[in-house]
């Protein structure tokens, strides 16, 4: 079985986040995407939603696909928030499958990644989603410095570059503008109905 491991804060999950997974799925013929959410303190600042209502929103989002899963894994206490210590627990839950990790360009090229060779060789493929602002030049420099033999495991998702960002949705909420459409109806609703990211009535309607 072919699975894969698209990671994130998810803070919100986004129309972007299911049209790469969709994509990756069909492009690299996966069994099963799972959405892994994190607390990734090492990489970015914490999340403005905590763990239960992102899960609840994740939920929401891919209830229609039933391709796509929720795993807690990185949530846990024993979590280190390392991909290089994820991966082997997720081969232990899931044994026998062959997995690809999905990620956007910009989490790549902006992150000091820890340990990157044991990410590689823990995985079948490494996919790369187009993100606006990610210079080419800049993703094959990280791509050239990596060993021949785990250079062949990269790849980058033929996808066109797509400006929608979990960012984005949080700003335009603290600025009392609609997010709509830029996130699926059930995480809307959400966000509504819990008054996440400083929603207010007077902003979305």
């Amino acid at each position: 079985m072919k699975v894969g491991v698209f990671g994130g804060t998810f803070d919100p999950v986004h129309n972007a986040h299911l049209f790469v997974a969709e994509s990756a799925r069909i492009i690299e013929r996966l069994d099963r995407v799972l959405f892994v959410p994190t607390n990734n303190h090492h990489y970015r600042d914490k999340p403005r939603a905590d763990a239960t209502h992102r899960c609840a929103m994740i939920l929401a989002a891919i209830e229609s696909n039933a391709a796509f899963e929720l795993d807690d894994t990185d949530l846990r206490e024993n979590a280190s928030g390392y991909t290089a210590d994820l991966l082997p627990r997720l081969r232990r839950k899931y044994p026998g499958a062959r997995l690809t990790f999905i990620i956007g360009a910009d989490s790549l090229v902006n992150a000091s990644w820890v340990r990157f060779d044991e990410v590689l060789q823990a995985l079948e493929r490494f996919v790369i989603a187009p993100r606006p602002g990610v210079r080419a030049d800049a993703l094959a420099r990280v791509i050239a410095a990596l060993p021949p033999e785990l250079r062949e495991r990269v790849t980058t998702l033929n996808l066109p570059e797509i400006p929608e960002s979990a960012t984005l949705v949080r700003a335009l909420i603290g600025q009392r503008r609609s997010v709509r459409y830029l996130v699926p109806e059930p995480v809307w609703k959400y966000i509504v109905v819990r008054r996440l990211y400083g929603y207010s009535d007077v902003a979305n309607g």
